[in-house]
């Protein structure tokens, strides 16, 4: 008896190794995705500093139908394939730009708010990132109303998200889209952008300032009309000493598109032949004074320079460097 208990004590001990062999087999969970690097830079303009901020992205399916009006599909394609871009989808990032001066700390637009493509909505986390309190900005200047430059204003409860901003608004923009009746000037997706830019700036009230084009915001930032995309789309001149920028808002969307190709409108454009002719004239200055440039639309960190390129331009990304 006592041999025959040895016996299978022995057997069992063999077995065990197998048996944990056998457990150390089953699927392990898999691995949480990896986070991406936080998504903000900064840079220099003179004394101040600027930073951009990434709100995320939203995709468009088939960009090649449906977005250029006055190009073909294979025009539109040909121009995403010459970018080493897809034809399938095309990412529409979404970039803030702040800036430091000695009158505080300035927001260009205030991005998607996390509520309307579930791919946007990451400038809170970004912020946090870059030791940004929203609580600290003091200006908040609008280029033009569409929804994915104000609905960041307020929460999706409609509280201010940057309760000591006062807000800078172009005066033309905010005639057109107070007015309702505005409403059968543009096309019928874009109607929800009256009710929006009430609901919007609503917990601004009382804080709230039109400017005219041409009008000093703050020292060094001066309103530059470019109207087309909207009837007050607006980009914003910051300056100090030799140094420029030009934060550009949606004068152009992707530059692989509308940079390449300025005469192309969008669907998004009110009107299409003075957003050209706005592109035009902007980038034009821009490459000419060989002046740095922000834009909401481009790949982040959305800031370089413009060239010119036969009857365009063409986007060049600035150095990227760790020192500020």
């Amino acid at each position: 008896m006592i041999r025959r208990h040895l016996l299978a004590t022995s057997g069992a001990l063999l077995a065990a190794p197998a048996l944990i062999a056998a457990a150390s087999a089953q699927p392990a969970p898999a691995p949480a995705a990896p986070a991406q690097a936080p998504g903000f830079y900064r840079f220099r303009v003179g004394s101040f500093i600027a930073t951009t901020v990434w709100d995320g992205f939203a995709p468009r399916q088939n960009p090649g139908t449906g977005w250029i009006v006055n190009a073909d599909r294979a025009a539109v394609e040909g121009a995403l394939r010459d970018a080493m871009l897809s034809t399938a989808r095309l990412d529409n990032p979404f970039i803030v730009t702040f800036l430091e001066t000695p009158a505080g700390l300035t927001m260009f637009d205030s991005g998607t708010g996390g509520q309307l493509a579930p791919t946007a909505g990451r400038m809170r986390e970004n912020l946090a990132a870059a030791g940004i309190d929203p609580a600290r900005v003091t200006r908040i200047l609008v280029s033009h109303f569409h929804g994915d430059h104000i609905t960041g204003l307020t929460t999706a409860e409609n509280a201010a998200v940057f309760p000591n901003a006062q807000v800078f608004v172009p005066e033309v923009e905010w005639a057109f889209w107070a007015d309702s009746s505005n409403s059968g000037r543009v096309p019928e997706f874009q109607r929800g952008t009256f009710a929006n830019t009430a609901r919007r700036f609503g917990p601004y009230q009382g804080k709230i300032e039109r400017f005219a084009a041409g009008a000093e915001i703050l020292p060094g930032v001066r309103a530059v009309a470019a109207y087309g995309h909207t009837p007050g789309h607006t980009v914003f001149h910051v300056a100090d000493g030799t140094d420029q920028l030009f934060v550009t808002a949606d004068t152009s969307s992707r530059p692989e598109v509308f940079l390449r190709n300025p005469g192309w409108a969008s669907i998004f454009d009110i009107d299409g032949a003075a957003a050209t002719a706005s592109r035009i004239a902007i980038f034009g200055r821009i490459a000419a004074e060989r002046a740095r440039m922000t834009a909401y639309h481009f790949p982040f960190p959305a800031n370089g320079f413009i060239q010119t390129m036969g009857d365009g331009f063409r986007f060049v990304p600035a150095d990227w460097t760790n020192a500020i």
